[in-house]
């Protein structure tokens, strides 16, 4: 394994080298070769960003055959063929089915770009500058995703001092006793409580990097109607949890509620390729023209890969089969944590998003090591890291996903072994 010019010209900030080390090569579904042929399950796909696996045919041909073609690759905000084919599949296949209007901004390519325009937007709209998030969240890498992140050392990135954000706890912080939602809506009508109205309220239907807490449709659709009562905009960061990955398209349909704003990213392309939207409720687009911008909104090879994405869920073969291999997922880690008290505390997420907590870091990290060494990979979650995420692709065969849970198994029972 050659890792020279990784170690001699690479910063020290790279992070999933150190944790997988190995170079990689091909992949193909929920499998990723590395150079001298050995094959890995792949439970981490891009940290959410290939819930269709790696090299989906029905996502890349279209874009390769795009690609060769002389067609447009960067065109900013101009308008092209390609950009005008994703709209029309995306409101067909995506929002009309669903009952949802929104309008689509295209801002730059990546997640925490969704999002500060997202929050941006909401000020814009409201003329307020504070905005409302929550206990374990985690929202994107640039200043103002910084700020209303919740981990303590995510904050401290970037030097600078994070205003006008406050601070609520999530759906069962600190216990399941604590009602969130009526606290919240108490302090936004109490002149008293010294918390000023925000322009928005910003969440994660479950927190991936939070350690996959979970909000319960009931608390969700209260979120909402909390923010409709005191003219709060309602954006939820759909960023890693939305485009397929609990089961749905949208990680909120199962509380039936539609959002102020919804921004999606990741796995949005459907082949890694950057690409971010902000779905924005029509009557809060207010934005002049010009006003937000990014050179890479333009990215033409992920509209076409988005569009083919988005084709497959006008296919009911293919959501049964999503809907099927979510509760084969569940049935398995409900097995492991029946089978490893000492090792695992209880299973979180949702869907096929899901993760284990487990009693302590060390746990997951030896965890981690057995996995990789036997061909799994998966990473941890949580401010504690003691949360193993599971994220197959949704796509992922009953022999890739039951291998990669064999081999799961196998890590855990040597760590309950070792205690």
């Amino acid at each position: 394994m050659n890792t020279d010019a990784f170690t001699a010209h690479e910063s020290n900030v790279c992070r999933y080298g150190r944790s997988f080390p190995a170079v990689f090569t091909r992949a193909l579904g929920a499998t990723i070769w590395e150079e001298a042929g050995n094959p890995y399950i792949d439970f981490v796909v891009g940290s959410g960003a290939l819930n269709y696996g790696h090299n989906n045919p029905d996502i890349i041909a279209p874009a390769i055959e795009y690609m060769v073609g002389e067609n447009i690759l960067l065109s900013l905000d101009m308008y092209t063929v390609a950009k005008r084919e994703f709209i029309e599949v995306f409101v067909d296949s995506i929002l009309k089915p669903r009952g949802l209007s929104y309008k689509i901004q295209f801002p730059g390519p990546t997640g925490t770009n969704a999002n500060e325009a997202a929050l941006a937007l909401a000020r814009k709209h409201t003329g307020r500058s504070s905005v409302m998030a929550f206990t374990n969240a985690f929202h994107g890498m640039s200043l103002g995703s910084l700020a209303v992140s919740g981990s303590a050392s995510t904050r401290e990135l970037g030097g600078v001092a994070r205003h006008d954000v406050i601070r609520v706890p999530y759906d069962g912080y600190p216990s399941k006793a604590f009602d969130s939602a009526s606290y919240i809506d108490f302090v936004l009508g109490d002149p008293g409580s010294g918390i000023e109205k925000p322009a928005a309220i910003i969440l994660e239907t479950i927190q991936a990097e939070g350690g996959l807490n979970t909000a319960s449709a009931a608390w969700l659709t209260e979120i909402q109607r909390i923010c409709r009562k005191h003219g709060v905009v309602m954006i939820v960061d759909d960023i890693q949890a939305g485009a397929g990955r609990t089961g749905d398209f949208f990680s909120f349909e199962f509380a039936d509620i539609d959002p102020d704003i919804v921004c999606l990213s990741k796995s949005l392309s459907g082949s890694g390729s950057p690409f971010s939207i902000v779905l924005i409720r029509p009557d809060l687009d207010i934005w002049n023209p010009g006003e937000h911008s990014g050179t890479f909104r333009g990215n033409n090879f992920a509209f076409v890969s988005a569009g083919a994405m988005c084709k497959l869920w006008s296919d009911t073969q293919f959501t049964a089969g999503v809907e099927r291999t979510a509760a084969k997922l569940q049935r398995h880690l409900d097995r492991l944590v029946v089978k490893f008290p000492k090792c695992i505390e209880q299973k979180r997420g949702r869907g096929l998003m899901a993760g284990l907590k487990c009693r302590s870091q060390a746990i997951v990290g030896r965890v981690h090591d057995v996995a990789f060494e036997n061909g799994l990979l998966i990473e941890s979650s949580g401010p504690n890291r003691d949360v193993i995420k599971v994220l197959p692709p949704i796509t992922i065969t009953d022999d890739e996903l039951d291998h990669g849970i064999a081999i799961l198994d196998h890590a855990l029972e040597e760590q309950a072994n070792g205690d």
